[in-house]
């Protein structure tokens, strides 16, 4: 597939990136790590002046959307500052409730997507399987899913830690205002998780791009034997293969936002979510001792890496729903049976040894 971003396109990441970088996200972040949410919800709202909460709000309820390429777009950008906020889940939220206008249940949309377009409230999701939703406490609204069922929660109970500082859990409580039920729902649900792993696998690649760029330029800095550490081949290899697998993920991230299927959004989250992984893992190493201080910003890189690659389908997940989607099986095989489907959220039946 040939594909290449707009100029357009390309424009608005480079103006996300330029005011991200002016809004010293890293300082957003160990605040929201110390319990202050204040500059998180700034920078939450500068976000929303950029149109970026708009991309997945379709244009009758005053977004801009759905445009899953843009939201590609911006959501690199995010993981690039390692942004803290339920960014994903207030993406995802918005095509939930997009989706059920749709299927011709569209109070929940009139009532709560010109809000979560304009910024003016942050939302949250518990979609399954686990039973948390991210940054409920950060968030106005939180939305569950229960079966067939959609309910705006009352609220939250206690807050959890996350390997990420700047990411806390909670379970939504029981019960709560009913809006809307039926087999939409569960189709719904289905369109949340898909662009809730696309913004997702976004992140990931501008999170592994990011430690990719400060681990280069800390081997130029370090030195040993009077040379710096980064002209060792071993070095070189290192992150060369680094950046291999983060470009091999965004030509997979950019095809899924144009098909949005599940299995090419299953494709790109495994893929770009294990190269920020491995990302990570390298930019530790090289790092050497001071890798694992947290007075370094480093660590807000590092600690957002594994979380990012396990949410929103693990790559257990994700590998199974491209794999029941691949017609590689052969069909006289007795014990292959039918090909189970991709389900976001659901455990995915491993298909048999070929």
């Amino acid at each position: 597939m040939g594909f290449l971003l707009t100029d357009e396109q390309r424009d608005f990441g480079r103006s996300l990136d330029a005011m991200l970088t002016a809004a010293d996200t890293p300082a957003a972040i160990r605040a929201r790590a110390g319990g202050d949410a204040g500059p998180a919800r700034a920078l939450w709202a500068r976000l929303a002046e950029a149109g970026v909460f708009a991309l997945a709000v379709p244009e009758e309820y005053e977004g801009m959307g759905p445009l899953p390429v843009e939201t590609a777009v911006a959501f690199e950008e995010l993981g690039r500052h390692a942004a803290p906020g339920p960014f994903a889940e207030t993406v995802a939220s918005a095509a939930l409730l997009s989706a059920l206008a749709e299927a011709g249940t569209d109070a929940p949309a009139k009532r709560l997507l010109p809000a979560l377009a304009a910024g003016e409230t942050v939302a949250t999701l518990c979609a399954g399987p686990g039973p948390y939703a991210a940054d409920a406490d950060l968030a106005d609204v939180v939305l569950v899913v229960d079966g067939d069922r959609l309910l705006l929660a009352p609220g939250h109970g206690a807050v959890r830690e996350s390997a990420d500082p700047a990411r806390r859990l909670a379970r939504p409580e029981e019960g709560g205002e009913l809006l809307a039920a039926g087999p939409a729902v569960v189709a719904a649900a289905e369109r949340a998780r898909r662009w809730a792993a696309l913004a997702t696998a976004a992140q990931c690649l501008g999170l592994g791009r990011a430690l990719l760029d400060r681990t280069v330029a800390y081997t130029k800095q370090r030195t040993q034997f009077g040379v710096p550490v980064g002209s060792f081949q071993a070095v070189r290899h290192r992150l060369a293969d680094v950046l291999i697998g983060l470009e091999f993920a965004r030509p997979l991230l950019h095809g899924a936002a144009l098909t949005m299927t599940d299995a090419d959004v299953a494709a790109a989250k495994v893929t770009a979510g294990e190269a920020a992984y491995a990302a990570a893992r390298a930019a530790l190493q090289l790092h050497g001792a001071i890798g694992y201080t947290e007075e370094l910003d480093l660590s807000l890189w590092l600690r957002k890496a594994r979380p990012l690659r396990d949410t929103w389908g693990t790559p257990a997940e994700c590998r199974a729903i491209v794999l029941a989607a691949a017609p590689l099986r052969r069909h006289d095989d007795p014990h292959d049976g039918p090909l189970p489907k991709g389900v976001w959220g659901v455990t995915v039946p491993a298909r048999s040894a070929p």
